[in-house]
Protein backbone atom coordinates (compact mmCIF):
# COMPACT_ATOMS: atom_id res chain seq x y z
CA UNK A 1 0.00 0.00 0.00
CA UNK A 2 1.41 3.34 -1.06
CA UNK A 3 0.79 6.60 0.70
CA UNK A 4 0.84 9.74 -1.38
CA UNK A 5 1.80 12.91 0.44
CA UNK A 6 0.52 16.10 -1.05
CA UNK A 7 2.36 19.27 -0.17
CA UNK A 8 0.24 22.38 -0.33
CA UNK A 9 1.81 25.15 -2.37
CA UNK A 10 3.38 27.88 -0.24
CA UNK A 11 1.93 31.28 -0.98
CA UNK A 12 4.49 33.77 -2.18
CA UNK A 13 5.30 36.43 0.37
CA UNK A 14 4.22 39.79 -1.03
CA UNK A 15 6.85 42.50 -1.35
CA UNK A 16 6.53 44.72 1.69
CA UNK A 17 6.88 48.39 0.82
CA UNK A 18 8.46 50.02 3.86
CA UNK A 19 9.94 53.50 4.45
CA UNK A 20 13.37 51.92 4.81
CA UNK A 21 13.12 50.28 1.40
CA UNK A 22 11.94 53.52 -0.22
CA UNK A 23 14.88 55.36 1.37
CA UNK A 24 17.27 52.66 0.19
CA UNK A 25 15.91 52.86 -3.35
CA UNK A 26 16.29 56.64 -3.47
CA UNK A 27 19.79 56.45 -2.01
CA UNK A 28 20.71 53.86 -4.65
CA UNK A 29 19.46 56.16 -7.42
CA UNK A 30 21.25 59.18 -5.96
CA UNK A 31 24.65 57.54 -5.48
CA UNK A 32 24.65 55.80 -8.88
CA UNK A 33 24.05 58.99 -10.88
CA UNK A 34 27.20 60.57 -12.30
CA UNK A 35 25.59 64.01 -11.98
CA UNK A 36 25.56 63.57 -8.19
CA UNK A 37 29.31 63.28 -7.92
CA UNK A 38 30.04 65.82 -10.66
CA UNK A 39 27.95 68.54 -9.02
CA UNK A 40 29.12 67.75 -5.48
CA UNK A 41 32.71 67.44 -6.67
CA UNK A 42 32.54 70.83 -8.36
CA UNK A 43 31.06 72.41 -5.23
CA UNK A 44 33.90 70.97 -3.13
CA UNK A 45 36.58 72.18 -5.55
CA UNK A 46 35.12 75.69 -5.65
CA UNK A 47 35.05 76.08 -1.86
CA UNK A 48 38.50 74.60 -1.26
CA UNK A 49 40.18 76.42 -4.17
CA UNK A 50 38.73 79.81 -3.30
CA UNK A 51 39.47 79.26 0.39
CA UNK A 52 43.12 78.46 -0.36
CA UNK A 53 43.40 81.48 -2.62
CA UNK A 54 41.87 83.78 0.00
CA UNK A 55 44.13 82.43 2.74
CA UNK A 56 47.37 82.43 0.76
CA UNK A 57 46.90 85.97 -0.62
CA UNK A 58 45.58 87.66 2.54
CA UNK A 59 47.48 90.89 3.25
CA UNK A 60 45.34 92.45 5.96
CA UNK A 61 43.13 94.55 3.66
CA UNK A 62 39.96 92.60 4.57
CA UNK A 63 40.40 92.72 8.33
CA UNK A 64 36.80 93.84 8.83
CA UNK A 65 35.36 90.69 7.17
CA UNK A 66 34.37 87.78 9.40
CA UNK A 67 36.99 85.03 9.21
CA UNK A 68 34.51 82.25 8.36
CA UNK A 69 32.84 84.35 5.66
CA UNK A 70 36.28 85.23 4.29
CA UNK A 71 37.48 81.61 4.29
CA UNK A 72 34.28 80.15 2.79
CA UNK A 73 33.80 82.82 0.14
CA UNK A 74 33.63 80.09 -2.51
CA UNK A 75 30.40 78.76 -1.01
CA UNK A 76 28.55 81.59 -2.76
CA UNK A 77 29.24 79.77 -6.02
CA UNK A 78 29.14 76.20 -4.73
CA UNK A 79 25.60 76.57 -3.40
CA UNK A 80 24.38 76.82 -7.00
CA UNK A 81 25.96 73.41 -7.71
CA UNK A 82 24.27 71.78 -4.73
CA UNK A 83 20.95 73.44 -5.60
CA UNK A 84 21.17 72.12 -9.17
CA UNK A 85 21.69 68.62 -7.77
CA UNK A 86 18.55 69.03 -5.66
CA UNK A 87 16.61 70.01 -8.77
CA UNK A 88 18.00 67.10 -10.78
CA UNK A 89 16.91 64.60 -8.12
CA UNK A 90 13.24 65.43 -8.69
CA UNK A 91 12.81 67.18 -12.05
CA UNK A 92 15.10 64.95 -14.12
CA UNK A 93 12.89 61.89 -13.47
CA UNK A 94 10.12 63.59 -15.45
CA UNK A 95 12.36 64.27 -18.46
CA UNK A 96 13.68 60.69 -18.52
CA UNK A 97 10.33 59.03 -17.78
CA UNK A 98 11.76 57.24 -14.74
CA UNK A 99 9.05 58.83 -12.63
CA UNK A 100 6.46 56.38 -14.04
CA UNK A 101 8.38 53.39 -12.74
CA UNK A 102 9.02 55.14 -9.42
CA UNK A 103 5.35 55.94 -8.84
CA UNK A 104 4.25 52.48 -9.99
CA UNK A 105 6.52 50.99 -7.33
CA UNK A 106 5.32 53.45 -4.66
CA UNK A 107 1.66 54.22 -5.49
CA UNK A 108 1.20 56.48 -2.44
CA UNK A 109 3.77 58.85 -4.00
CA UNK A 110 4.49 61.02 -0.96
CA UNK A 111 7.01 58.58 0.56
CA UNK A 112 9.09 59.03 -2.59
CA UNK A 113 9.32 62.80 -2.10
CA UNK A 114 10.16 62.49 1.60
CA UNK A 115 12.79 59.83 0.85
CA UNK A 116 14.38 61.99 -1.85
CA UNK A 117 14.45 64.95 0.54
CA UNK A 118 15.86 62.83 3.36
CA UNK A 119 18.76 61.21 1.51
CA UNK A 120 19.62 64.47 -0.25
CA UNK A 121 19.65 66.45 3.00
CA UNK A 122 21.94 63.93 4.70
CA UNK A 123 24.35 63.80 1.75
CA UNK A 124 24.41 67.56 1.07
CA UNK A 125 24.99 68.54 4.69
CA UNK A 126 27.67 65.89 5.25
CA UNK A 127 29.65 66.86 2.14
CA UNK A 128 29.25 70.61 2.69
CA UNK A 129 30.17 70.56 6.38
CA UNK A 130 33.18 68.31 5.76
CA UNK A 131 34.33 70.63 2.96
CA UNK A 132 33.97 73.64 5.25
CA UNK A 133 36.08 71.98 7.94
CA UNK A 134 38.84 71.02 5.50
CA UNK A 135 38.85 74.46 3.85
CA UNK A 136 39.01 76.26 7.18
CA UNK A 137 41.92 74.15 8.42
CA UNK A 138 43.85 74.52 5.15
CA UNK A 139 43.30 78.30 5.01
CA UNK A 140 44.55 78.63 8.59
CA UNK A 141 47.98 77.41 7.43
CA UNK A 142 48.44 80.90 5.97
CA UNK A 143 46.17 82.82 8.34
CA UNK A 144 47.62 81.47 11.61
CA UNK A 145 49.98 84.46 11.98
CA UNK A 146 47.40 87.06 10.97
CA UNK A 147 44.46 88.82 12.60
CA UNK A 148 42.21 86.08 11.15
CA UNK A 149 43.89 83.29 13.11
CA UNK A 150 41.30 80.95 14.63
CA UNK A 151 41.02 77.32 15.71
CA UNK A 152 38.10 74.92 15.73
CA UNK A 153 37.90 75.19 19.51
CA UNK A 154 37.38 78.97 19.45
CA UNK A 155 33.91 80.16 20.34
CA UNK A 156 31.46 80.17 17.44
CA UNK A 157 33.77 78.61 14.84
CA UNK A 158 32.13 75.18 14.57
CA UNK A 159 28.70 76.79 14.79
CA UNK A 160 29.48 79.11 11.86
CA UNK A 161 30.94 76.28 9.77
CA UNK A 162 27.88 74.12 10.47
CA UNK A 163 25.58 77.11 9.91
CA UNK A 164 27.03 77.72 6.48
CA UNK A 165 26.49 74.03 5.61
CA UNK A 166 22.93 74.12 6.98
CA UNK A 167 22.14 77.23 4.95
CA UNK A 168 23.36 75.70 1.70
CA UNK A 169 21.56 72.42 2.44
CA UNK A 170 18.23 74.09 3.20
CA UNK A 171 18.46 76.36 0.15
CA UNK A 172 19.14 73.26 -1.95
CA UNK A 173 16.19 71.49 -0.32
CA UNK A 174 14.02 74.38 -1.51
CA UNK A 175 15.51 73.81 -4.98
CA UNK A 176 14.56 70.12 -4.73
CA UNK A 177 10.99 71.14 -3.95
CA UNK A 178 10.97 73.55 -6.91
CA UNK A 179 12.12 70.70 -9.13
CA UNK A 180 9.12 68.64 -8.01
CA UNK A 181 6.78 71.60 -8.51
CA UNK A 182 8.04 72.58 -11.97
CA UNK A 183 8.81 69.04 -13.24
CA UNK A 184 11.35 70.68 -15.56
CA UNK A 185 15.06 71.17 -14.89
CA UNK A 186 15.40 74.50 -16.80
CA UNK A 187 12.20 75.91 -15.27
CA UNK A 188 13.23 74.92 -11.74
CA UNK A 189 16.73 76.37 -12.16
CA UNK A 190 15.19 79.60 -13.47
CA UNK A 191 12.76 79.72 -10.54
CA UNK A 192 15.55 79.12 -8.02
CA UNK A 193 18.05 81.60 -9.46
CA UNK A 194 15.43 84.25 -10.18
CA UNK A 195 13.14 83.84 -7.19
CA UNK A 196 15.52 82.68 -4.46
CA UNK A 197 18.86 84.25 -5.39
CA UNK A 198 18.17 87.41 -7.42
CA UNK A 199 14.78 88.66 -6.18
CA UNK A 200 16.03 89.44 -2.62
CA UNK A 201 18.87 91.54 -4.05
CA UNK A 202 16.39 93.52 -6.16
CA UNK A 203 13.98 94.03 -3.26
CA UNK A 204 16.86 95.14 -1.04
CA UNK A 205 17.31 98.19 -3.27
CA UNK A 206 13.80 99.42 -2.41
CA UNK A 207 14.05 102.04 0.33
CA UNK A 208 10.98 101.02 2.27
CA UNK A 209 11.11 99.86 5.90
CA UNK A 210 8.44 97.20 5.45
CA UNK A 211 10.19 95.75 2.40
CA UNK A 212 13.57 95.81 4.13
CA UNK A 213 12.14 93.97 7.13
CA UNK A 214 10.52 91.35 4.92
CA UNK A 215 13.68 90.77 2.87
CA UNK A 216 15.52 89.57 5.98
CA UNK A 217 13.19 86.55 6.13
CA UNK A 218 13.70 85.47 2.51
CA UNK A 219 15.67 82.23 2.03
CA UNK A 220 18.96 83.57 0.68
CA UNK A 221 19.17 86.31 3.32
CA UNK A 222 18.31 83.85 6.08
CA UNK A 223 21.12 81.58 4.86
CA UNK A 224 23.61 84.47 4.95
CA UNK A 225 22.95 84.98 8.65
CA UNK A 226 24.04 81.42 9.53
CA UNK A 227 27.67 81.25 8.41
CA UNK A 228 29.30 83.99 10.45
CA UNK A 229 30.77 84.29 13.93
CA UNK A 230 30.00 88.01 14.07
CA UNK A 231 26.29 88.93 13.66
CA UNK A 232 25.67 90.08 10.07
CA UNK A 233 24.43 93.67 9.85
CA UNK A 234 20.94 94.00 8.37
CA UNK A 235 20.16 90.30 8.91
CA UNK A 236 18.21 88.35 11.50
CA UNK A 237 19.94 86.46 14.30
CA UNK A 238 21.21 83.00 13.29
CA UNK A 239 18.44 81.21 15.21
CA UNK A 240 15.74 83.26 13.49
CA UNK A 241 17.41 82.73 10.12
CA UNK A 242 17.52 78.97 10.63
CA UNK A 243 13.84 78.81 11.61
CA UNK A 244 12.93 80.95 8.60
CA UNK A 245 14.84 78.66 6.23
CA UNK A 246 13.26 75.53 7.71
CA UNK A 247 9.79 77.06 7.28
CA UNK A 248 10.52 78.01 3.66
CA UNK A 249 11.76 74.50 2.88
CA UNK A 250 8.74 72.94 4.59
CA UNK A 251 6.31 75.16 2.67
CA UNK A 252 7.87 74.40 -0.72
CA UNK A 253 8.05 70.65 -0.03
CA UNK A 254 4.47 70.59 1.25
CA UNK A 255 3.26 72.35 -1.90
CA UNK A 256 5.24 69.87 -4.00
CA UNK A 257 3.72 66.98 -2.07
CA UNK A 258 0.16 68.24 -2.53
CA UNK A 259 0.65 68.65 -6.27
CA UNK A 260 2.34 65.27 -6.51
CA UNK A 261 -0.79 63.66 -5.08
CA UNK A 262 -3.17 65.57 -7.34
CA UNK A 263 -1.39 65.64 -10.71
CA UNK A 264 -1.04 62.81 -13.19
CA UNK A 265 2.51 61.55 -13.57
Amino acid sequence: MTTTTTTAPVAATPYALTPTRVLHAEWHKLRTLRSTWWTLGLSVVLVVAVGLMMGSTYDGDDANIDTIVFTLFGSQMSQICVAVLGILITASEYSTGLVRATMAAVPRRLPVLWAKAGVFTALAFTVTFTTNLVTFLLAQIWLSDSDKALSLTDSGVLGALAGNAAGITLLSLIALGLGALCRSVPAAIGAFVGGVMILPEVLQMISNDAVQSAVKYLPSKSAESLGSIIPVAGHNAPGTGLISLVVWAAVVLTAAGLLLKRRDV
